[in-house]
């Protein structure tokens, strides 16, 4: 999964015949980073042998952004680190995935580590170091709670959503994030996680409250987020119609700009403030929150009557 505008290289999988899963922060980027533009992005399944190349749904027509659920679009990468929320589902312009699919389980993480201690934990990718981009394969590898540079009591404050973070030892590196972390179960291979990162913690010596000197980071462990965390959100990204048009997407930001909900620019271009826009909306409605510009949600929106904001007026 690439962007060359941006030299991104990450690892996707397949998840639905027209839907693959990465690390969300493959396609967006750290709060106040510009990200790159979702229509430059490409998949490339088996790289390695056949190179099918397919771009993001919607990329020609400028609509490339909505066709992605992600767990977030503004990571803090900072304490408390948005890791259990590094995560995206991206529909494709075709169903490139149609010759078969990763499925989903989910282990809580108590049944994760006793899996790995098991050796059913393992993790395939892509990494720079393996040239010409062949897969590489994990050993069967660890997860834990603690490790030796930090205890879980110290890890936790950290984490955003720590009961979604998975803390492993696969061997991984550049290109890597977005890989699964797959489950060795006796009916297949199952998705368990996403490989997004890792989690290193930085030392510094103080004093009179001012830093005097930073010492060498600790690296802790590798970092996923637990499928837990996206599972459920598969079914609903399949079946959800989204707006393909500029226009449309104009249409949905007058109507919740209407309603007080979204303040940005009415510019037909689906952001992180229009999604947050769409979850208030949702929210207050008692709907599943998914984020998503769909058809159903812009008829929704039309078929309530709402009164029209008047314009402003000064007093005598």
């Amino acid at each position: 999964f690439f962007n060359r505008r941006s030299r991104t290289v990450c690892t996707a999988f397949c998840v639905a015949p027209d839907i693959v899963a990465t690390a969300g922060h493959c396609l967006h980027r750290p709060h106040g980073e510009r990200p790159p533009h979702p229509a430059d992005f490409w998949f490339a399944r088996n790289y390695d042998a056949e190179r099918h190349f397919e771009r993001i749904a919607g990329s020609m027509s400028g609509a490339a952004a909505q066709h992605v659920m992600s767990g977030t679009m503004e990571l803090s990468v900072r304490p408390p680190i948005d890791a259990s929320k590094d995560w995206a589902l991206v529909r494709l312009s075709s169903r490139a995935c149609s010759r078969g699919v990763l499925a989903i389980g989910t282990l809580s993480s108590e049944a994760m580590i006793a899996e790995a201690a098991a050796k059913r934990i393992v993790q395939v990718s892509y990494h720079r170091d393996f040239t010409p981009w062949k897969l590489a394969y994990s050993q069967p590898c660890g997860v834990e709670r603690s490790f030796e540079t930090a205890d879980w009591a110290s890890i936790v404050g950290d984490f955003a959503d720590p009961t979604q973070l998975v803390l492993h030892t696969c061997d991984t590196g550049d290109a890597s994030s977005g890989s699964p972390l797959l489950l060795d179960a006796p009916d297949g291979l199952k998705v368990v996680g996403i490989n997004v990162g890792t989690y290193v913690r930085s030392k510094v010596l103080m004093e009179d409250g001012q830093i005097k000197k930073r010492l060498k980071a600790d690296t802790v462990a590798n970092t996923a987020v637990n499928s837990s965390a996206f599972a459920g959100k598969l079914a609903t990204f399949q079946q959800a119609q989204i707006l393909a048009s500029p226009e449309q997407i104009r249409q949905l930001q007058t109507a919740l700009h209407q309603r007080d909900l979204y303040g940005g620019a009415r510019d037909g271009t689906y952001g992180a403030k229009l999604r947050s826009a769409i979850e208030a909306y949702e929210g207050a409605q008692g709907l599943p929150v998914t984020g998503l510009a769909t058809q159903a949600l812009l008829k929704r929106l039309h078929d309530q009557h709402w009164p029209r904001r008047r314009p402003a007026t000064r007093g005598s």
